[in-house]
C-alpha cells in the first residue's frame, strides 16, 4: 500500500465493510451496500500534537456521514476526514 500521511488535522480512516447480513441473520436490501459507512479505523493521523493525544493510530472512530474525501488504494475504501467531525472513538 502506497504511504499517505495527512497535513494538519486530517485524519485517515480505512472505511469498515457495510455489514449485508445482521448478527440475528437478517439480509439487508441492496440498497444499503451503497451508502457511505460511518465507522471506520484510523490509519494515520496529522502532524497535529492536539489530534495526536486524542486519536491513535488503529483506533475505531465513527464520524459525520457525508464529511471527508473518500479515495481507493489497492481497491480498499478510505476516506480522509477533519478531526472535528470525528464523532466518538468506539472502545
Amino acid at each position: 500500500m502506497k504511504k499517505i500521511i495527512p497535513l494538519e488535522k486530517n485524519i485517515l480512516i480505512k472505511l469498515a465493510e457495510a455489514e449485508k447480513v445482521t448478527k440475528s441473520g437478517i439480509i439487508l436490501p441492496g440498497k444499503i451496500e451503497n451508502e457511505k459507512s460511518q465507522q471506520g479505523k484510523v490509519i494515520s493521523v496529522g502532524d497535529n500534537k492536539e489530534i495526536g493525544s486524542k486519536i491513535k493510530t488503529g483506533a475505531e472512530v465513527i464520524f459525520e456521514k457525508y464529511e471527508g474525501v473518500e479515495i481507493e488504494i489497492d481497491k480498499e475504501k478510505f476516506v480522509i476526514i477533519k478531526s472535528k467531525n470525528i464523532l466518538a472513538i468506539v472502545d
